[in-house]
C-alpha cells in the first residue's frame, strides 16, 4: 500500500506515525488517511487517531526510558522517536496523598503531579506529540493560542528542535506565564481578547498560511493524543490497575478524555483488569459551561465569556465538552465547579497538606474533589486519584494576597518568645 499523502507532492515516510493507521472522525466514524487534518470532511467533526497495535506488554513497557515515549507503540510517532530532539516529558511522579486524604476524610488518595514536567505542567505531554507530527509534515513554524501553559511548552519544545516557534496569548494573561514563553522565543504574540478569540485567529492563519503547524489546531489529532500518556502513567505507577475514580480539570475537555481513551485501551490490550471506573470533571464557576451543561442534564454545550482567575481552564467554548458529559456520565461520575475563592483555598491546602505548589487549574481539581465529597457525589472508600496539572509559581497572584510572613521580628531571642511564635 503507498503511503498516504499529506499535501500534494508529498508523502509521509514508512513508519512516520507508528501504530497509527488514519483518521477516524468521532461522530460519523469515516475514515481519512493522516495528514495535517482536524475536521471531518463529511460531517466537519473532530478527527482522532485510529490505531491497529501490536501485542505489548508490561514488560515492553517498563524497559522503556522514563518519559512519554515508553509508550511510543501506543502513540502517532515513529519508533525512532527519542532520536529527535525533545523535551522527554512524563513519568511525572505519582504521590500518596495522606494527610490531604485524612483531611477530606478518603481513605485512599493519590496526587499525579504533573507540575515537575520540562516547562512545569502537563502541556509538555501533547506538544511532543504535536511536534513529532510537525516534523514529519515538514512544518516549517511551530505554533499555537494557549492560556499560558501551552505557549510555555511550544516554545521551549521548538526552541530544543531548532524549530521557528510563535505563540499566541490572550493579553492579560498572568505575566509568569508570559514570561515563562517569552524566554524560549521572541515570538509571543499579545492579543486583544480572551482564548477564543485567539483560537479564531489561529484557525484563520492556520488555514492561510503554508508551512504551519498549530498544534492544538490543525495537528490536534495528534498533539491529543499525548494526554493518553497521563492514564498510561497512572495505572502503570499504580501496579498495572485503574483507580476507582479520578478527577481530572476540564479546559477544552480534551484531557479528560484522552485519560479515558488510554484506560480503555490499556483494558483491550490485557494490560490491566477489565473494572469500573468513575471520571469527574472539574471547572471554575466562572468558566463552567461543561459543569452547566451535566447539571441542567443536557448535551449541548452553551458557549460562555470566561470570568476566572483559573485562566489555563479559561475556554468558554470547550472543543472535547459533549465528549467530556459522555464520559462522565458513562462512567458514573460528575462534573462540577467551584468560585475563585475556593479555588485559592484549596491551592493552600493543598500545599500545607502534600508540600505541592499548584496552580489555579491544580487548585480548581483539588477543590472540586473537596465539593465532591461534601457533597456526596464521590465515594470516600474507594481508591482516588487526582491529577495536579502545573506549577503554582505560574499563577502567584492567586494566592498573594493569602499568604505572607506571619509577623516581623528583630534578631534576638527575645523578640522570638515574644511573638509567641508556637
Amino acid at each position: 500500500m503507498s503511503a498516504p499523502t499529506v499535501e500534494a507532492g508529498k508523502t509521509l515516510r514508512e513508519g512516520a506515525f507508528g501504530n497509527a493507521t488514519g483518521l477516524s472522525c468521532r461522530e460519523c466514524g469515516h475514515q481519512i488517511a493522516l495528514g495535517p487534518h482536524y475536521a471531518c470532511p463529511e460531517c466537519f467533526g473532530p478527527l482522532e487517531i485510529a490505531y491497529d497495535f501490536p501485542a505489548v506488554t508490561r514488560e515492553q513497557i517498563e524497559a522503556g526510558p522514563a518519559n512519554i515515549w515508553r509508550y511510543k507503540a501506543l502513540l502517532p510517532v515513529p519508533d525512532d522517536i527519542e532520536q529527535s530532539p525533545n523535551t522527554e516529558p512524563g513519568f511525572t511522579r505519582l504521590l500518596k496523598a495522606d494527610n490531604l486524604g485524612r483531611e477530606l476524610g478518603i481513605d485512599n488518595l493519590w496526587v499525579k503531579d504533573d507540575s515537575t514536567n520540562p516547562t512545569n505542567s502537563f502541556k509538555d505531554r501533547v506538544v511532543a506529540c504535536a511536534l513529532s507530527a510537525a516534523r514529519e509534515f515538514d512544518a516549517k513554524v511551530f505554533a499555537c493560542p494557549s492560556t499560558g501553559n501551552l505557549a510555555n511548552a511550544v516554545a521551549a519544545a521548538g526552541a530544543r528542535a531548532g524549530i521557528k516557534t510563535v505563540v499566541f496569548i490572550p493579553s492579560n494573561l498572568e505575566q509568569p506565564k508570559q514570561v515563562n514563553s517569552a524566554v524560549f522565543t521572541d515570538n509571543l504574540i499579545a492579543v486583544d481578547g480572551n482564548y477564543d478569540d485567539v483560537n479564531k485567529l489561529a484557525s484563520e492563519i492556520a488555514g492561510e498560511e503554508d508551512g504551519w503547524a498549530f498544534v492544538n489546531v490543525n495537528v490536534r489529532p495528534y498533539y491529543a493524543e499525548g494526554s493518553k500518556t497521563l492514564g498510561y502513567e497512572i495505572a502503570e505507577q499504580l501496579g498495572w490497575r485503574l483507580p476507582d475514580q479520578i478527577v481530572i480539570p476540564v479546559a477544552s475537555g480534551s484531557q479528560l478524555t484522552k485519560v479515558d481513551k488510554a484506560f480503555q485501551e490499556l483494558i483491550k490490550l490485557g494490560l490491566v483488569e477489565d473494572k469500573p471506573y468513575r471520571v469527574y470533571g472539574a471547572q471554575a464557576e466562572g468558566c463552567s459551561p461543561v459543569s452547566v451543561a451535566y447539571k441542567a442534564g443536557v448535551d449541548a454545550i452553551r458557549p460562555v465569556k470566561p470570568d476566572t482567575i483559573a485562566k489555563s481552564l479559561a475556554i468558554g467554548n470547550p472543543a472535547d465538552g459533549i465528549y467530556v458529559l459522555d464520559v462522565c456520565r458513562r462512567s458514573g461520575g460528575a462534573v462540577e465547579d467551584i468560585t475563585d475563592d475556593q479555588v485559592r483555598d484549596a491551592i493552600v491546602l493543598l500545599a500545607r497538606t502534600e508540600g505541592i505548589f499548584t496552580e489555579t487549574a491544580g487548585g480548581t481539581t483539588v477543590g472540586v474533589l473537596k465539593k465532591l465529597v461534601e457533597t456526596g457525589q464521590l465515594d470516600t472508600s474507594l481508591e482516588t486519584v487526582v491529577i495536579n496539572t502545573g506549577h503554582g509559581l505560574k499563577t502567584l497572584d492567586a494566592v498573594s494576597e493569602r499568604v505572607s510572613a506571619r509577623v516581623t521580628i528583630a534578631p534576638s531571642y527575645d523578640a522570638f518568645v515574644a511573638a509567641n511564635i508556637i
